[in-house]
């Protein structure tokens, strides 16, 4: 599958917020936003023209891109999934890109970022329910459990996040055990417990046009 492997910070300063695609960096002095908080390119500091609704939406939909790591044809694809489900269709397609089992790794403080989180996965340092998995969107259910292989338990960069950046990670209906290298889905995610700047109806929007 492609995949984005150029600089992101860009991402960042071109989405005004910050998308913590760099992990521990985001948190330091060095984080681009806060050195360059202006769009990248020579015209970034120009003035610019009030946006208009569609780019509004388009915003929107390209933060929530960058923000999990998912390329166009996919997060198309989860949006038609996400439409055709009960419930409210933005909140249905928020709540899809937080069960990919990446977003779970990160989110229970196993990696510093999302990238990381893909390459663990990736590379068969995780496990889900004592089988590996090695697909990043694998949909994670409520009674799932996700690990660290066992062979994997001594790598320091899981060490390290859970050390430098599991603690800002809190989240309800996510059961940690650090000590195990272990966790839990407890129940989906509603709509409050994902904390993420996104007004995710200008998504459902853009693609409803």
């Amino acid at each position: 599958m492609a995949r984005y492997l150029g600089a992101v910070c860009k991402f960042c300063r071109r989405e005004g917020t910050k998308l913590f695609l760099k992990g521990e960096r985001c948190f330091t002095e060095k984080c681009a936003i806060d050195r360059r908080n202006y769009p990248p390119g020579q015209h970034g500091q120009a003035s610019h023209r009030k946006m208009l609704e569609y780019g509004r939406q388009l915003r929107e939909k390209q933060k929530a891109r960058r923000t999990y790591g998912v390329l166009e044809r996919q997060f198309r694809r989860y949006y038609e999934v996400a439409a055709h489900t009960p419930g409210v269709t933005g909140e249905n397609l928020l709540r899809l890109l937080e069960c990919r089992l990446d977003n779970i790794v990160y989110r229970l403080g196993f990696a510093p970022s999302r990238s990381a989180a893909r390459q663990l996965v990736r590379h068969r340092h995780i496990v889900v329910n004592a089988r590996t998995v090695t697909i990043p969107s694998y949909q994670v259910k409520p009674g799932d459990t996700v690990s660290v292989a066992e062979k994997s338990k001594d790598m320091a960069m899981v060490h390290e996040s859970l050390r430098r950046l599991g603690r800002t990670r809190e989240m309800t209906w996510l059961d940690v055990d650090k000590a195990a290298l272990s966790g839990r889905m407890v129940e989906q995610p509603s709509r409050e417990d994902i904390q993420i700047p996104l007004e995710e109806q200008l998504i459902v929007e853009l693609y409803s046009k």
